[in-house]
C-alpha cells in the first residue's frame, strides 16, 4: 500500500480553481518534491493531504486513512485527527509556538497530542537538535533565532512526532547553504530508521 494517495482532489479560493483534479501517489519510503513557480498551488496540495485546507472534491489516503473530501468533514473529524497523527508538516512560515521555548515547542506535540513522557519527550528534543545543529538552544525564543535556526527548529519538531509521513513545504528555504545537507540529514535517516516502511 502506497504511503500517501491523492485522487481527483480539486481546491478553489473565492470560485478560482487551484488544484484542477489533482492525482498523486507516494510510495513507502519514497521522497517526492514538487516543483513549480510561486502561486502554482504547491503548499495548497501539502495544506490539502494534511487537511489544513478542505478541499471541494476528491480523496486523500494516508496509511490506512481515507478522508472523502467530497463530503462534509466534521462527521470525518475522528479520521482527520487520526490521519494528523501519522503526518508531520514542515511549515513555510515555521509556525512555532513564540511564547515558547525551543525545547517547549519541540515536545508540545508528544506530549500533549500524544500523550509520551515529558521526560522522554525532552530528552529526544535534544538528541534532534543536536542533529540540526542547535544544542543550547533549548532555552530561547524563537524571536532569538535567525530564521535559519527556526526552520531547523520546525523540522525537529517534525520529527519529535516520529510521524509516518513528513510534508516539507520549502524545507530549506532558510538555510544557509553549509547547513541544508546538516538538515536534510537527519530528515532522510528518519525515513530509513523510524518510518513504518
Amino acid at each position: 500500500m502506497s504511503a500517501i494517495e491523492v485522487k481527483s482532489l480539486v481546491k478553489k479560493f473565492h470560485g478560482q480553481t487551484v488544484l484542477h483534479g489533482i492525482d498523486l501517489e507516494v510510495q513507502k519510503g519514497e521522497v517526492v518534491a514538487i516543483i513549480g513557480p510561486s502561486g502554482s498551488g504547491k503548499t495548497t496540495l501539502l495544506r490539502s493531504i494534511n487537511l489544513l485546507e478542505q478541499p471541494e472534491s476528491g480523496t486523500i489516503r494516508v496509511g490506512d486513512v481515507t478522508i472523502d473530501a467530497g463530503r462534509s468533514l466534521g462527521p470525518q473529524k475522528g479520521l482527520i485527527r487520526q490521519l494528523r497523527q501519522h503526518v508531520g508538516f514542515v511549515f513555510q512560515n515555521f509556525n512555532l509556538f513564540p511564547h515558547r521555548t525551543v525545547l517547549e515547542n519541540i515536545i508540545e506535540g508528544p506530549v500533549i497530542v500524544k500523550g509520551e513522557d515529558k521526560q522522554e519527550s525532552m530528552a529526544r528534543a535534544r538528541e534532534l537538535l543536536a542533529k540540526v545543529g542547535l544544542s543550547g538552544k533549548e532555552n530561547s525564543y524563537p524571536r532569538r533565532l535567525s530564521g535559519g535556526q527556526q526552520q531547523r527548529v520546525a523540522i525537529a519538531r517534525a520529527l519529535a512526532m516520529r510521524p509516518d509521513v513528513i510534508l516539507f513545504d520549502e524545507p530549506t528555504s532558510a538555510l544557509d547553504p553549509e547547513l541544508v545537507g546538516r538538515c536534510s540529514t537527519p530528515s532522510v535517516s528518519w525515513r530509513r530508521k523510524n518510518a513504518p516502511w
